[in-house]
């Protein structure tokens, strides 16, 4: 388990964000530019906070082992932010976000759109008080468009933007069907598109002094992601179906099950092909005029696909990795969650981290994979309590004092 670290220099040192998102894909976002080093102040509902801080169990434990409040899918998108609690449905709650945009680079929100114009906190507001401002909208739909006052979530984006109709097994084998895949991927992707986008305007903001909107879409993402699917697709104008495990377009490319388990086996050249057959012992494979080309074996997978699982069955799981890995052939196990982080290369890369956490003690967190030289990505604070920094940032940044902080919790505000 690697700790984390702090005191390297930090890519976004100079950057405030004032993150007015929940769940996960604003989340996702801003908790890219904390670990890149902006100071990303989260703001939450008093008493009740982040959706995600309810979707438990699992919780992060305390050093007897009892469930703390935390759960375990609020601590996966939130390590780095300071947790401001303000009601926005107060006079006195818009005004210190108003107030706290003025002190910011960035401000990131996922509200329904027109929702945040009726408290005064859109976009044409705001640049009004701070015209270089970065301000990014994380919706379902977009801004415009007949869907834009629909509320979007990831399930029903995986369904609607085309992923689901080519994830799962083939419709003729048993278990066919559509499937969504096993992380809210549509939702990811959108924070990662939006941390690109944030990194992009920042970067003309200061060559140009000009602010922009960034208006981000869930079924925009999902639609892009489809990349040779929807490639596929555009140009030939045949809708793809669901293959599997297997690949529409490369065979061999799919899993295998061998004596003991399963193996992925995924040849991307006729020259991987062949060695893959010579090392199962059927040459013969490499030399069918049915097989010896790429186009070839995909026009006969049918033929050639049971001929190949015989061949894996007849051996375990490590000796074909083994087997495979001497010739050049790509190939791999099929881990649990648990052989990952138990995996040599994992623990090797220090992926998961330890941090401390004024609850729990200690959390295990996932550090982010992204590896500069000169200003590493780094996770210098834990995922915050709910309201854990409200006085600090009032007080620091707003310089509000001890009265009038106490003033604005006794309205309610915060």
């Amino acid at each position: 388990m690697t700790q984390a670290y702090s005191g390297m220099p930090k890519a976004l040192g100079h950057i405030r964000v004032l993150d007015l998102s929940r769940v996960l894909a604003g989340p996702w976002c801003s908790q890219n530019l904390a670990d890149l080093g902006a100071d990303v102040i989260k703001i939450e509902r008093p008493g009740v906070g982040d959706d995600t801080r309810a979707w438990g169990p699992p919780y992060a434990r305390d050093a007897d082992g009892n469930n703390t409040s935390e759960a375990a899918y609020f601590l996966t998108a939130n390590r780095g932010k300071r947790s401001v609690t303000v009601d926005i449905a107060t006079p006195e709650g818009q005004a210190l976000i108003r107030d706290l945009a003025r002190e910011a680079d960035v401000v990131l929100e996922n509200y329904k759109v027109g929702q945040l114009k009726r408290y005064g906190l859109d976009y044409d507001s705001l640049k009004e008080i701070k015209p270089d401002l970065v301000y990014c909208s994380v919706t379902g739909f977009g801004q415009d468009g007949p869907y834009a006052h629909r509320a979007g979530y990831d399930f029903l984006i995986q369904g609607m933007g085309g992923l689901m109709s080519v994830t799962g097994e083939r419709d003729d084998l048993p278990g066919g069907g559509p499937q969504k895949a096993g992380v809210a991927l549509t939702d990811l992707m959108t924070g990662m598109y939006a941390t690109v986008a944030v990194l992009a305007a920042l970067t003309h903001r200061d060559r140009t002094g000009q602010g922009q909107y960034i208006d981000m879409a869930l079924l925009d993402t999902q639609v892009a992601m489809l990349a040779n699917v929807g490639s596929n697709f555009l140009n030939s104008g045949k809708a793809p179906k669901r293959w599997g495990n297997a690949h529409a377009n490369i065979v061999p490319y799919q899993t295998f099950a061998c004596a003991d388990g399963h193996i992925i086996v995924a040849t991307g050249n006729d020259g991987q092909y062949q060695k893959f057959v010579e090392a199962g012992g059927r040459p013969e494979l490499a030399v069918d005029a049915r097989f010896v080309t790429n186009p070839l074996r995909v026009q006969h997978r049918d033929v050639l696909v049971p001929l190949l699982a015989e061949m894996v069955g007849t051996r375990t799981r490590d000796e074909w990795i083994a087997q495979l890995e001497a010739v050049g052939v790509p190939c791999g196990p099929i881990n649990d969650v648990g052989e990952v982080f138990e995996n040599e290369q994992v623990k090797a890369r220090g992926v998961a981290i330890e941090m401390d956490h004024p609850a729990a003690g200690k959390v295990k967190l996932v550090r982010s994979p992204m590896k500069l030289s000169l200003t590493p990505a780094q996770a210098d604070l834990p995922p915050p309590m709910l309201g854990q920094h409200t006085d600090e940032v009032l007080r620091d940044v707003l310089g509000r004092s001890e009265e009038e902080i106490a003033a604005l919790r006794a309205k309610g505000a915060i």
